[in-house]
């Protein structure tokens, strides 16, 4: 699978879900800091400065499209401005969804999102015709020593973003919690709902951390401490990126063969695939 990587930091999104076995296409990434991490580790990859500039050619096409839209409207350390914080890029974010049309999109952001405009970023997805799924995945809950928490908007279409879409069940309370519901029986992906189980198990197989520095803010899976504070800081953790990238990788498969939602038939399909 190949994807474009918006916001793309110091490439926390990148190294994880090609670890898990897609391959970076194209970043897009305003701080020059983060510009020249990216093009040292990714010296064959298009690379971007200004999001705004994202046309059509850009890129070729992709499977699938990630970002850690801009979190500072939206943090509890910030004033919380929301959609009146002039970084506030989601609308940048989706404009590009709706000129790739993917197939996967994954958003990311802090809990803070939830509150002030996890609503909107949802139903822009669903009228585009995404299934999407927000999930609260902390770096704790597949081995780390932090907590991390942070929010996931993970969204499907099989069909480019043209179809009407259906949300496959659930809700994030204002706590942040995980509410589930049954999908309705004429949904168009009655075969996905075995996500939040791929997502568990895929969380399982990934293993441990190792051992972590003592150093502040560094134990986020990052290296050396690239741009010690600040770009660690704002970046994705590798390990739940990777996490992440391999239940899709394996919800695909069930997807694309619409099994029945039984329990058995998810375990079947979940041991035979394996990442493309």
């Amino acid at each position: 699978m190949k994807f474009i990587s918006l916001f793309a930091g110091i490439g926390g999104f990148d190294l994880g879900l090609e670890r898990a076995g897609m391959q970076c296409v194209g970043q897009v990434e305003y701080n020059p800091f983060c510009q020249r991490v990216l093009k040292q580790h990714w010296p064959h990859v298009k690379l971007i400065g200004d999001i705004k500039d994202v046309t059509t050619e850009s890129f070729g096409a992709v499977d699938l499209i990630c970002g850690g839209f801009p979190c500072q409207p939206f943090s509890t350390a910030g004033s919380r401005k929301g959609k009146k914080d002039s970084r506030y890029l989601w609308p940048e974010m989706l404009r590009v969804i709706k000129a790739y049309k993917p197939t996967w999109v994954i958003g990311e952001n802090v809990k803070g999102l939830i509150t002030l405009a996890l609503d909107s970023v949802c139903d822009d997805l669903e009228k585009e015709g995404y299934s999407v799924r927000p999930v609260c995945l902390p770096a704790c809950a597949i081995g780390a020593v932090h907590r991390r928490e942070r929010l996931f908007v993970l969204a499907h279409t099989t069909s480019n973003g043209r179809h009407e879409g259906t949300t496959t069940g659930g809700n994030v309370s204002p706590n942040g919690s995980w509410r589930e519901e049954k999908p309705e029986k004429d949904s168009k992906h009655e075969g996905c709902g075995s996500f939040r189980d791929v997502l568990d198990g895929c969380s399982q197989a990934i293993g441990t951390w190792g051992v972590e520095p003592p150093e502040i803010r560094v134990d986020d899976g990052i290296p050396n401490r690239v741009d010690r504070n600040k770009s660690i800081g704002n970046s994705v953790s590798p390990q739940v990126a990777e996490v992440i990238g391999r239940a899709i990788q394996r919800a695909h498969v069930l997807c694309a063969e619409r099994l029945p939602d039984t329990a058995e038939a998810r375990l079947t399909a979940y041991n035979s695939a394996s990442p493309q």
